[in-house]
């Protein structure tokens, strides 16, 4: 457990603001460090025993916690009593859009996922079929995981998503059933919240993966598209118009022409996007052949749902494929190290996470690579790590915020 805390020690409060502050401090306890004596809680905040008591008995009736069971073989009675958060207090939906399929999560108020299941939407599928497809998958993993209505729905999907309005937008190509489907959730009476795909990837590399260790971090993200999500000092950082990350448009050496306002060809995604990685793989004897590598069946990914090039399973194939396989993730590497650099000449981040498919994908040993070149290229010490969430960080960092956006309004009296 935890090193003993003072809940409202040292502040100037009414008694009012003090119980909302100790009711939280114990609410976020019990999610910690999981059932909890009111002894312990006791211990734990450095209130008194009348104090925690009293905690208790308004969290009881709010419906927020209950007994679960006893502490101690040899004890009985009220010390001996645990206390756990009411799990099933709310349902969280958490959604990840891709071009052709929805994956979709339903969670408890502890964030534990209760169902979980994914549907294609079909190339040619009509705005309004697409739709409807992706509402019935909703309500199917609802009804299997015995929830009635979610309290937050949080959806990842790709593209901008302008922190002003909340609304998706700024690119063409984002899919207009995407738009549709975030319209017809909000209709429904829950609370709708909508993030950019790579931001909740950070968010769930952050809490589960490899960033747990840095406030400070960025998230590079290699899949069919680029991108990155910046986090500085433990915030999600989404710039003035929700493109904070957009490194596909960032100019580099080594290409054949510039990004545009309309376009990110010319840019770092002309080097580091699938379809060049899998141009570059062929140049090295490597193809999607040879990719049937471990661990592709159960990643789902862009890649999957698309017409893009397999770079996942290409990246997946050339790790311990002998010299054509090292000297393709070399060169990778390589153009991988362009973007990164560029990054960290900007933001210093310290420490670089390889997301995605590809990043997942290329693991520890694709990573160690870029990291090297990186040292060539600049002066900034940058740890560069490979992504541990695997295919499922949007969707795990979508459950993640559903989860931080219920609590903090149930954990609070009144809400």
């Amino acid at each position: 457990m935890h090193a003993p805390r003072t809940a409202a020690a040292g502040r100037t409060a009414s008694p009012a603001t003090a119980r909302l502050i100790n009711d939280r401090l114990a609410l976020q306890l019990l999610q910690s460090e999981g059932p909890l004596t009111a002894g312990q809680l006791k211990s734990l905040t450095g209130l008194s025993r009348p104090t925690v008591a009293d905690l208790v008995e308004r969290l009881q009736e709010a419906g927020l916690i209950a007994v679960v069971g006893e502490s101690g073989a040899q004890r009985r009675g009220p010390n001996a009593r645990l206390y756990g958060i009411v799990a099933d207090r709310a349902h969280l939906v958490g959604l990840d859009l891709r071009t052709h399929s929805v994956t979709v999560a339903v969670a408890d108020l502890l964030g534990e996922v209760r169902d979980e299941r994914t549907v294609p939407i079909g190339p040619d599928d009509a705005p309004d079929t697409a739709v409807a497809t992706a509402l019935a998958v909703v309500d199917k993993a609802l009804a299997a995981a015995g929830a009635h209505h979610p309290h937050t729905i949080a959806v990842g999907a790709p593209g901008l998503v302008d922190p002003a309005t909340g609304r998706l937008g700024g690119t063409d190509w984002i899919p207009s059933w995407h738009v549709a489907l975030v319209g017809e959730l909000r209709a429904r009476r829950a609370s709708v919240l909508l993030e950019n795909e790579v931001n909740l990837a950070a968010i769930a590399e952050q809490r589960d993966g490899a960033a747990r260790d840095h406030d400070t971090f960025v998230l590079l993200w290699l899949g069919h598209g680029t991108g990155a999500a910046v986090v500085l000092d433990g915030t999600l950082r989404r710039g003035t118009s929700g493109g904070t990350g957009e490194i596909g448009f960032l100019p580099v050496p080594g290409t054949a022409a510039l990004p545009s306002a309309s376009g990110c060809d010319g840019g770092f995604h002309s080097l580091a996007g699938s379809a060049a990685i899998c141009a570059l793989a062929a140049e090295h004897g490597l193809s999607a052949a040879t990719g049937a590598g471990p661990g592709t069946a159960d990643a789902p990914s862009s890649e999957a749902d698309t017409d893009a090039p397999p770079a996942e399973a290409v990246v997946r194939a050339a790790v311990g494929a002998g010299d054509a396989g090292a000297a393709f993730l070399d060169a990778l590497a390589a153009r991988i190290a362009l973007g990164v650099a560029a990054v960290c000449a900007v933001l210093d981040p310290g420490c670089v996470v390889l997301g995605g498919e590809v990043g997942c994908g290329g693991g520890e040993e694709l990573a160690g690579r870029v990291a090297g070149h990186l040292a060539r290229l600049s002066p900034l010490r940058t740890d560069v790590r490979a992504g541990t969430v695997g295919g499922r960080a949007v969707l795990r960092g979508a459950v993640l915020a559903a989860r931080d956006a219920a609590q903090d309004e149930l954990f609070t009296p009144g809400g």
